[in-house]
């Protein structure tokens, strides 16, 4: 059964979301705060993680660039409150999967939890034979692993999704446009923008010289194209 946990500091909206979603038939866990959403991320294994962002003693924006560090590549949305685009670009830019802005509909919030369990299905068993070379590294998409020289490489969950969708598009030019709507999952914000802070950090762990790319091509005007 698919697990999800939801980080949420109100009582209501936390049980609310819990009931709801447990409705649909998912296996829900729950935590009051971030540090305490922080300690279940790190002992449990869950398929998505619903994260407020202004929460106690920890932030949804710290728990997201927590976890990540410490290579936890579970999906993340994260719920806020804010609706600068600043605040949305920034989870984005820590790790996180979506963002939705409260308040929001059951529908929509259903709608993008099954949009990202698509991208992520659960229980894929690593398979080594699968390492693909790009550039300096050796990636599994199937495991969400990267290696370079047999050393562990960390990517965000974003960053894998970006690369794989580069990949299967090798050689030809990919918009940055086609990559939102392909990898975000739909075609609102974040904007372009985001797209491009994400190929600056595949650069500095793909790229010999990330400063003169020759794995990832900037097509001025269009988007980018990933050389086999």
């Amino acid at each position: 059964m698919t697990r999800i946990l939801v980080v949420e500091d109100e009582p209501s909206m936390r049980m609310g979301l819990g009931d709801n979603l447990e409705f649909e038939g998912y296996e829900v866990d729950t935590a009051g705060d971030g540090a305490e959403g922080l300690e279940k991320i790190r002992s449990n294994s869950y398929n998505l993680i619903i994260l407020d962002v202004m929460m106690p003693r920890m932030s949804g924006f710290d728990v997201c660039k927590t976890a990540r560090k410490e290579g936890i590549t579970t999906p993340i949305i994260l719920l806020t409150a804010k609706g600068e685009e600043i605040d949305k670009v920034l989870g984005l830019e820590l790790g996180a999967d979506d963002y939705i802005t409260k308040p929001f509909s059951l529908r929509e919030l259903l709608a993008r939890i099954k949009a990202i369990l698509r991208r992520n299905p659960s229980n894929v068993e690593p398979k080594e034979d699968k390492l693909i070379n790009i550039g300096r590294l050796n990636v599994n998409f199937e495991s969400y692993k990267a290696f370079n020289d047999d050393e562990p490489v960390q990517l965000s969950h974003k960053e894998f999704e970006i690369l794989k969708f580069l990949y299967e598009n090798k050689n030809g030019t990919v918009s940055r446009d086609s990559l939102l709507i392909q990898v975000w999952g739909y075609d609102a914000s974040p904007t372009t923008r985001t797209v491009d802070n994400f190929i600056l950090k595949l650069r500095q762990k793909i790229e010999i010289d990330p400063n003169h790319p020759e794995i990832i091509l900037t097509v001025h005007g269009v988007g980018y194209k990933l050389l086999s």
